[in-house]
């Protein structure tokens, strides 16, 4: 092997160990609330529907600023946007450690859902740059590592939490992955633009697009289970006489179910252009998963959790490829990526907070497990929608918006 082939294949393992950690840092910082939910809720006087906010937010965030992401990709670069970003995720979660009050931690958790916002939006196009012919193997691991640490936040949340004897260290622990992202980010991504290559996403010309608001649609009604799920489920194993530990882990479980198809999945249907059937397939888990927690929840809580959880991983990983799928280029299919983020995380915010006002109505959470059955039935009848040879129809006619002859048919 040449000095240089070597230097590419040692850039490019280092650049996926990037995509890792990257991942990793994406979600701790929801997961981790759950299990102390009640420990905060004592200190700062959160109620349920004050609590969800500390998921509504950073959700809400990650849907406006995606819509943005395109435009600050183009106006600061890819590399300083990622860096600035990965900077708030350590600041926010190390203000954590002195956040005594219910507004303070609610600021810290728009700085974490501003972070966050900014690196969905941009990274997963500059990811099918760097790999344009292994994206869903690529955006798997992506899809994974951000699952998994979901589950890392959920289970060290209440570990740290009981050793330091309180919920502020077992939040803000979490400075400390993001801090090794930060310093990996400036040491591996690339200081030149490598996808420059005259692209212009065209952000108003997909809005235009019907497909899109599909997209947002589908993406957005699953990923509120998600955030219903790490927003609620602990609390409501807590209300049956769990502690926070072992609801914790009940978390962690799901989130591993999480990453484990968020990986697997992608790289099974690889050679498959439809990704239709394994999307049914992650939908129907979800259902299985959902109407336990709602009708059976003490029968076989760690069954539930991880059909819901790979339910969840597998069909994010599958949307988030789709949507790049549908454009040739990084930029442009970045651009699809993040506006499809902006909508999806936009709606995803909402069901936590729906979910608190139908406990609050009803005295329990089977409402609003029964709430994600339906709008699961709503994306399993949408995703009809996404055969891949109609991708090349849905994006053309758009202006700014190019695809080259031969794309049609390729999934």
């Amino acid at each position: 092997m040449s000095d240089g082939a070597a230097m590419m294949r040692h850039g490019r393992l280092a650049f996926l160990l990037l995509v890792a950690v990257v991942g990793l840092n994406l979600r701790p910082f929801l997961t981790g609330v759950g299990p102390l939910a009640a420990e905060i809720g004592g200190e700062t006087g959160l109620g349920l529907q004050g609590l969800a906010m500390l998921t509504l937010v950073p959700m809400l965030l990650m849907g406006c600023f995606a819509f943005a992401g395109p435009w600050l990709q183009r106006r600061c670069g890819a590399r300083p946007a990622m860096i600035a970003a990965l900077a708030l995720l350590a600041l926010g979660s190390f203000l954590r450690l002195y956040a005594s009050a219910g507004w303070m931690l609610l600021a810290t958790a728009v700085l974490l859902g501003l972070g966050a916002a900014v690196v969905q939006a941009i990274f997963p196009g500059v990811m099918k740059g760097r790999f344009p012919r292994h994206v869903p193997a690529v955006m798997g691991l992506y899809a994974s590592m951000l699952m998994g640490g979901g589950a890392v936040g959920a289970q060290l949340a209440p570990f740290f939490a009981s050793i330091s004897g309180s919920w502020h260290s077992g939040l803000a622990w979490m400075a400390l992955p993001a801090i090794l992202a930060l310093l990996m980010a400036v040491r591996i991504l690339p200081r030149a633009e490598e996808d420059e290559d005259g692209e212009r996403g065209g952000t108003m010309a997909l809005l235009r697009r019907p497909r899109t608001w599909l997209l947002m649609a589908c993406f957005g009604l699953v990923n509120g289970g998600y955030s219903s799920a790490v927003a609620w489920m602990a609390p409501a194993y807590r209300a049956l006489g769990w502690n926070a530990a072992a609801s914790g882990s009940l978390i962690a479980l799901m989130a591993c179910a999480q990453a484990a198809t968020a990986l697997l999945l992608p790289m099974a249907v690889a050679k498959v252009p439809d990704r239709r059937s394994a999307l049914w397939l992650t939908l129907g888990a979800q259902v299985a998963g959902f109407s336990g927690l709602a009708f059976w929840p003490q029968l076989a809580p760690v069954a539930w959790a991880m059909l819901a959880g790979a339910g969840l991983g597998g069909c994010f990983a599958l949307m988030m490829i789709v949507a790049l799928e549908h454009l040739p280029g990084p930029r442009e299919a970045g651009a699809l990526s993040a506006l499809m983020q902006g909508g999806g995380f936009l709606i995803a915010s909402i069901p936590p907070w729906l979910v608190a006002v139908l406990h609050d109505r009803t005295g329990g959470f089977q409402a609003g497990w029964m709430f994600h059955i339906g709008c699961v039935a709503v994306v399993s009848v949408l995703t009809v929608r996404l055969a891949p040879w109609s991708y090349a129809d849905a994006m053309r006619q758009s202006p700014g918006i190019t695809r080259p002859v031969g794309e049609a048919g390729r999934g």
